[in-house]
């Protein structure tokens, strides 16, 4: 008899116990891996597609080449490995608070962990992408050409309170102070375009708008959709009165 669960991985971390397990999907009939956090599902490899246009996307509307990229949230590392296979990505650094994670691709446990961590752009860093986006950007660091975040379900739907100042005008010029002159900003959510957010990215940002990304549920036999926003900075040190 094949199990039809195996846990790869599981550890207690600041925000609850995370496992990473390995499953067969039989509407598939393929292997698929999925993150839970406690009792809840955080990501699964059964739907990417949203997370890979948040990268293809994001950088579509990002003009030159070398550019400098910084992912929030590692995941299951899709949108990073979707942002690598743009040519023009010089480097690539990706943030992510759970050690575990970063973990789990260098252990490349994951279908795309090769490809990500043996990449000599990447740049896998531990820390909080919040607190990050909070404080002032490095003295002489140059802005990044985009950031492309997926950590909580939505806007509105945070993994941890502590996020939601993010969302807000306040939160997001303070998020822009890191964006290159004209660098471009994008945004996963789960839930469909969110009108009340979008005030608060036309306060700060350029040319915004509200992606729906559809993609076939093989679990449901029918369509599921995810939301990518974009958002271009008005310009350099635009965010400096935050």
């Amino acid at each position: 008899m094949i199990t039809r669960f195996e846990e790869l991985d599981w550890q207690t971390t600041p925000i609850g116990d995370l496992t990473l397990r390995r499953r067969t999907e039989p509407a598939v009939g393929q292997e698929i891996y999925e993150v839970k956090l406690g009792d809840e599902y955080l990501m699964s490899s059964l739907f990417t597609v949203a997370e890979e246009e948040l990268a293809n996307l994001g950088l579509a509307a990002v003009d030159g080449d070398a550019l400098s990229v910084l992912v929030g949230g590692l995941g299951l590392g899709y949108t990073a490995v979707a942002a690598l296979r743009d040519p023009r990505v010089s480097s690539l650094t990706v943030i992510d608070r759970l050690g575990a994670v970063i973990g789990w691709h260098e252990r490349k446990l994951l279908p795309v962990s090769a490809e990500l961590v043996d990449d000599a752009r990447t740049s896998l860093v531990e820390d909080d992408f919040f607190a990050v986006m909070r404080s002032a950007p490095t003295e002489g660091q140059g802005g990044y050409a985009a950031i492309l975040l997926d950590v909580d379900h939505s806007p509105r739907h945070q993994l941890d309170p502590t996020h939601a100042d993010l969302y807000d005008a306040a939160g997001l010029r303070a998020l822009d102070r890191h964006l290159a002159t004209r660098g471009v900003f994008a945004l996963w959510s789960d839930d469909p375009p969110d009108e009340e957010f979008m005030v608060e990215l036309n306060a700060v940002f350029d040319d915004a708008v509200a992606h729906i990304v559809d993609f076939e549920n093989a679990v449901t036999g029918g369509t599921s959709s995810n939301t990518v926003y974009v958002a271009r900075s008005r310009g350099a040190n635009a965010g400096e009165d935050a």
